[in-house]
């Protein structure tokens, strides 16, 4: 049973692989023919497609040549067009220029025309200028045979007449100009100056460079001189100044340059007799009193000037050199007066033109401060002035206005201007200040030789204290249009070589007398 069972089983497993082997190789029969029928797909769909392509190429191919043949027709029209442009504008180009030439040809030909007329006019007109010449000539001998002049005698007489003619229109345009420039400026502006003199009035006291102490006897002064003179040494050594006794009754003089000096003598000289006990050390003590009380007046001095002016907010160290002023005179003119009397005309002359008139009084007030350091600094009193007014922050126009107030700078501004005018009002008006005997006559010379410098001047008189000359001139040297003519010349020299306050008048006066006899 078991060989049985064995050979069903062998029998079995034999005929299982029988089955598999037919199986396999039937199976691979049925793949080979599913793998050929795939394959003859995808033949017939690679012809179909790559007859597709060829197809779609041939049609892009035609379309591409469609376009470009297009094209190519397209850009020979547009070169033709612009060939036969091209064409048009050179065609025009050529009938510009032979026209051009044509033109010139027809200028070439009227030029010749003209330089042939020109030359034949030349020539036409150098035969007449020898005919003139020749007529010219003969007309002069003519001439000078009727007249008796030679040409130059003709000539030197025409000149004279010319020159006379000239000088009377040059005397008559001077007079033109003065008449108008006095018609719109000088009426408004004396106006302006008349009614600030007018409504302005100050007080000037002319003071000397020396001073008197009375003496309440001629005892006194033995006193103050002292025994072998140690006193007075000391008086002078303190105070700095010169004490003269003389022989004048119960009175010593005290001399300085320096006001300030000579007051604060003066008042130890008084307070010395009036205590009566006059040493060495009593003179020190009393110097030194009063040099404190001329200290307070000073500064009591500057600010009553500045309340009176009613100017605010200067320094107080300008407020003390204004009261140093006081002590200081200019020609015997009070400086610190001089100085207010400027404020006021400047403030008054400000309001009439519509300026500053703070401003104005304020420059006016500080112009002269440069005197209070003048005898004790180096320098005029203008640059000290400057300098001290910028040193104490003094605003920019009115440090202008003390730089210009005497012209040695071009002012700038109104209020130099009018600082300038105010200081000349009031330094020049009649009865301000007094001169030196000497200079004043010397000026006065100096006057009368500009004068006599001037040709066809006979005789020069200066009279009304300098402020005017007076000039008599030969009536057959100076004529009357020459007359203007020199009174301007001579003004002129006197403005540029004299020194003077105010203005001076240039009177000419020309005289003709004609007389005979009756027998």
């Amino acid at each position: 049973m078991d060989k049985t069972l064995i050979i069903t089983i062998v029998a079995a497993v034999v005929v299982a692989a029988a089955a598999a082997v037919i199986g396999f190789i039937l199976g691979g029969i049925h793949r080979k023919k599913v793998a050929e029928k795939a394959i003859g797909d995808a033949t017939e769909e690679a012809k179909r497609i790559v007859s597709n392509a060829l197809t779609a190429a041939e049609a892009k191919k035609r379309e591409v040549l469609i376009e470009a043949k297009d094209e190519i027709h397209r850009e020979r029209t547009e070169n033709e067009k612009e060939i036969k442009e091209r064409r048009a504008e050179v065609q025009r180009s050529e009938r510009r220029l032979i026209q051009k030439e044509e033109s010139l040809d027809k200028k070439l030909d009227a030029l010749e025309k003209k330089e042939n007329a020109i030359t034949k006019r030349q020539q036409e007109a150098d035969a007449r200028l020898k005919e003139v010449d020749a007529l010219k000539k003969s007309q002069f001998d003519l001439l000078e045979k009727i007249s008796g002049f030679t040409k130059e005698q003709a000539k030197d007489y025409m000149l004279k007449q010319l020159e006379g003619d000239l000088d009377h229109e040059k005397a008559v345009r001077i007079l033109e100009y003065k008449q108008r420039t006095k018609d719109e400026a000088d009426t408004i502006a004396k106006e302006i100056i008349g009614n600030a003199i007018q409504r302005c009035a100050a007080d000037h006291v002319a003071e000397a460079t020396v001073s008197i102490v009375d003496l309440p006897n001629d005892e006194m002064k033995g006193r103050i001189i002292g025994r072998e003179g140690r006193n007075i040494r000391t008086l002078e050594n303190i105070t700095g100044v010169d004490l003269i006794i003389d022989d004048t009754p119960e009175a010593i003089t005290v001399s300085s340059f320096d006001p300030i000096r000579r007051e604060v003598a003066r008042l130890t000289i008084e307070k010395l007799i009036a205590d009566g006990r006059i040493h060495p050390a009593r003179i020190e003590e009393m110097y030194e009193k009063a040099k404190r009380e001329v200290d307070v007046s000073i500064k009591q001095a500057g600010e009553r000037a500045v309340i009176e002016a009613g100017v605010n907010g200067i320094n107080g160290e300008l407020v003390k050199l204004l009261g140093r002023l006081k002590y200081r005179t200019s020609y015997g003119q009070n400086v610190l007066n001089h100085s207010l009397e400027v404020s006021y005309l400047a403030g008054l002359m400000a309001s009439e033109i519509g300026a500053d008139v703070k401003l104005a009084k304020r420059a006016g007030l500080l112009h002269d401060i440069g005197k209070a350091l003048d005898h004790e600094m180096e320098g005029t009193h203008i640059a000290l002035g400057v300098e001290y007014a910028r040193k104490y922050k003094e605003k920019e126009e009115v440090i202008h206005a003390i730089e210009a107030h005497h012209g040695d700078v071009e002012a700038k501004t109104i209020v130099a201007v009018l600082v300038q005018a105010a200081d000349a009002v009031s330094a020049a008006r009649p009865g301000a200040r007094r001169e030196n005997l000497q200079n004043y006559i010397k000026r006065l010379e100096q006057l009368e030789e500009i004068s006599k410098s001037f040709d066809g001047v006979e005789r020069t008189f200066a009279i009304q204290a300098g402020r005017e000359v007076r000039i008599m001139v030969r009536p057959e040297a100076v004529s009357d249009d020459k007359m203007v003519i020199l009174a301007r010349d001579i003004a002129k020299k006197i403005e540029d070589e004299l020194e003077y306050p105010g203005q001076i008048k240039v009177h000419i006066i020309r005289e003709s007398r004609a007389f005979d006899f009756a027998k």
